[in-house]
């Protein structure tokens, strides 16, 4: 098993990746939930693959749990579901001693999270990640909301997991594009500050992610958080590719996913700063399954940045890559990131 600890004080938790946590997991647990109560946050098609497996293991250790789920996709990830969620804790009752538990991707653990922030002002919950993208980077880090119809995450709390168990087994449900969806996080990482992780990766590492790799990613977004816990600072560097990937999302209704639209957003952050690693960056993203070709309007990107939550102002930070392993905070005026990207649309390049 691999383990990463996530240093917080009273906030602290254990992130641990290993075959089969799905079935052991009230050994980890059970511990966290003196009150013996819990909710199961998922949605319908992890539910159906996992939920009684879990709701089994937990209530064989004595835990009270009730489930609620929803539709899957971003959609769901909206304050609606939110409320929902909210209605099934005080339908238990969870109190202080009870926990929420998210079993699903980065939508399921991002919900349950900001529940768990604002139910009786805070209670605890855990993540069970069953995404490699949730598994790599969302389950990870106290970040936690949902989306406005005016853009994504516009909505949401730092509220830390007590505990994140990632079971690899469960990601051989996912469909090859999903899995890609957390390639795309991995690479992140890589072109953030690992660059032995990258060259790892970057031939392709479809369903071959390894448990040590997984805690590399792991590890690495962990000591950004232990620097910059709330976004002020470093942390911000986790965002890139985000920033542009998030408007890229938005704008086609959600139908490019949040790992190709990283991707995408990487590798114009490249294009336009750093040319020299745009084609050894698009030559990965293209043998881990991700696209390199935008079939949208770059004008139409351009338009949703002014709804990102991260500008300040007439501001934006954007993470321009250096050279594989590093990058650096840049502010910029979000007219100009306008006219960046339309100038590419104007070369009609994207490759």
């Amino acid at each position: 098993m691999q383990t990463v600890s996530v240093p917080l004080g009273e906030r602290a938790y254990d992130v641990r990746i290993a075959s089969g946590l799905l079935d052991r997991a009230a050994e980890y647990c059970l511990p966290l939930i003196p009150g013996k109560r819990a909710l199961l946050v998922s949605d319908q098609t992890v539910y159906a693959l996992y939920g009684q497996r879990l709701t089994e293991a937990l209530t064989a250790a004595g835990v009270r749990v009730a489930a609620v789920t929803f539709p899957p996709g971003e959609a769901s990830k909206s304050l609606a579901t939110y409320e929902k969620i909210l209605q099934a804790a005080a339908a238990v009752p969870l109190t202080g001693g009870d926990a929420f538990v998210a079993l699903g991707g980065g939508v399921t653990g991002d919900l349950t999270g900001f529940a768990a922030a604002t139910y009786h002002r805070g209670i605890r919950f855990m993540q069970v990640p069953t995404t490699l993208l949730a598994a790599v980077d969302s389950s990870v880090g106290g970040k936690t909301g949902v989306n406005l119809p005016a853009g994504k995450n516009l909505v949401g709390a730092f509220w830390q997991p007590r505990l994140v168990l990632c079971d690899p087994d469960l990601l051989q449900t996912l469909a090859p594009a999903r899995y890609a969806d957390g390639l795309a996080e991995c690479l992140k990482y890589g072109v953030l500050w690992d660059e032995a992780l990258f060259s790892q990766l970057e031939q392709g590492a479809l369903f071959r992610v390894t448990e040590e790799q997984t805690a590399r990613c792991v590890e690495l977004k962990r000591d950004v958080v232990l620097l910059d816990e709330r976004d002020g600072g470093q942390r911000q560097l986790l965002n890139l590719g985000h920033t542009i990937g998030h408007a890229i999302e938005q704008s086609s209704g959600y139908a490019v996913s949040h790992g190709a639209a990283v991707g995408l957003g990487m590798l114009l952050m490249a294009r336009l700063f750093c040319p020299a690693i745009a084609g050894r960056l698009a030559r990965a993203l293209e043998a881990n399954g991700l696209p390199t070709q935008l079939h949208l309007s770059l004008t139409q990107v351009a338009e949703a940045l002014t709804q990102d939550k991260k500008r300040v102002g007439g501001e934006i930070t954007l993470v321009v890559p250096q050279q594989i392993g590093q990058c650096e905070l840049r502010k910029l005026p979000v007219a100009e990131v306008q006219n960046l990207l339309c100038s590419v649309e104007a070369k009609e390049e994207m490759a």
